[in-house]
C-alpha cells in the first residue's frame, strides 16, 4: 500500500478517536425528539367607550349659502355634544368637503348645478349609558351622516395579559396531554411565542351584558367584545 494513502487512513481514525474523546457526536447522530403545541386564550369584556362619525352634509344652489347652512348646524351640533358632557378634546374634525353637484333632467340634459358641504366629526363616547340620547340629539339638531360606530375598552392591558396566560395554559395541557398518550415525559421548554389580536373583536352573536337605550332614543346594543392570544410552544422530550 502506497505510504502516502497510509497516512491519511491513519489520520482520519484519530481524528474520530479525538472527536468521540471530547463528546463531539456527528450532526446525524445529535438528534433531540420534540413536541410542538398550540393553545389560544379569549378574554370577554363589556365595551365601556364608542367611537361614532357624525356628518352634516348640505345641498344648496349657491356655494356660499350650503357652507353658511352647513356652519349652522355643525355648530348647533358641537353644543349638544358639549351639553351631553363629551369633551372637546374628544370631537375630531376628519372630513370638510366642498363641491359641485350636477343635476340631471328626465332627458338625460344637465339642468343645475348645486354645491354640496360636508362636514364629518369622529366623536369618542365615553358614557356609553349616553350613546342612545347623544344619536337622537344630534339628528334633532341637524346631522344626516351617522355611521361608523365602534365599540372599544378605555383599559385593555389586563385582559390582554389574562389572554396570553389561558393561551399559555391551553397550550401547556395539550402538550401534557400529548405526551401522556404518547407514553413519554416532557422535558425543558426550547422556545415559546405568544401572539396578541391587540384589537378587540366584536362579538355579534353576544347575548347579554351589553348596554340597550331606551326606546325614547335610538336604540344602541354594545354587546360583547373579545381579546384573543395564541402561544406557539415547542418541548423537549425525555
Amino acid at each position: 500500500m502506497n505510504k502516502k494513502v497510509s497516512f491519511v487512513i491513519v489520520m482520519v481514525v484519530l481524528s474520530g478517536l479525538l472527536l468521540s474523546a471530547c463528546g463531539v457526536k456527528s450532526p446525524t447522530t445529535d438528534f433531540t425528539r420534540q413536541i410542538n403545541v398550540s393553545g389560544k386564550g379569549e378574554v370577554y369584556l363589556i365595551p365601556d367607550i364608542a367611537y361614532v362619525n357624525i356628518g352634516v352634509r348640505s345641498e344648496e344652489l349657491d356655494v356660499a349659502t350650503a357652507l353658511s347652512e352647513n356652519n349652522t348646524q355643525a355648530k348647533a351640533i358641537a353644543t349638544v355634544l358639549s351639553d351631553l358632557g363629551v369633551d372637546p378634546k374628544d370631537i375630531q374634525t376628519t372630513a370638510f368637503n366642498v363641491y359641485p353637484f350636477q343635476n340631471y333632467g328626465p332627458d338625460g340634459m344637465p339642468s343645475d348645478t348645486k354645491y354640496v358641504v360636508e362636514n364629518t366629526v369622529y366623536v369618542k363616547v365615553r358614557e356609553l349609558d349616553k350613546l342612545g340620547e347623544l344619536l337622537d340629539a344630534v339628528v334633532r339638531k341637524g346631522a344626516n351622516t351617522i355611521n361608523g360606530i365602534q365599540f372599544d375598552v378605555q383599559d385593555r392591558a389586563q385582559a390582554e395579559s389574562d389572554a396570553r396566560r389561558l393561551a399559555v395554559q391551553d397550550a401547556t395541557n395539550k402538550a401534557t396531554e400529548l405526551a401522556d398518550v404518547a407514553g413519554v415525559q416532557l422535558g425543558d421548554i426550547l422556545s415559546i411565542n405568544v401572539y396578541s389580536s391587540g384589537t378587540p373583536i366584536p362579538m355579534y352573536d353576544a347575548k347579554g351584558g351589553g348596554y340597550n337605550a331606551d326606546m325614547s332614543a335610538a336604540p344602541i346594543a354594545s354587546g360583547q367584545l373579545v381579546i384573543t392570544a395564541d402561544a406557539n410552544m415547542t418541548y423537549q422530550l425525555k
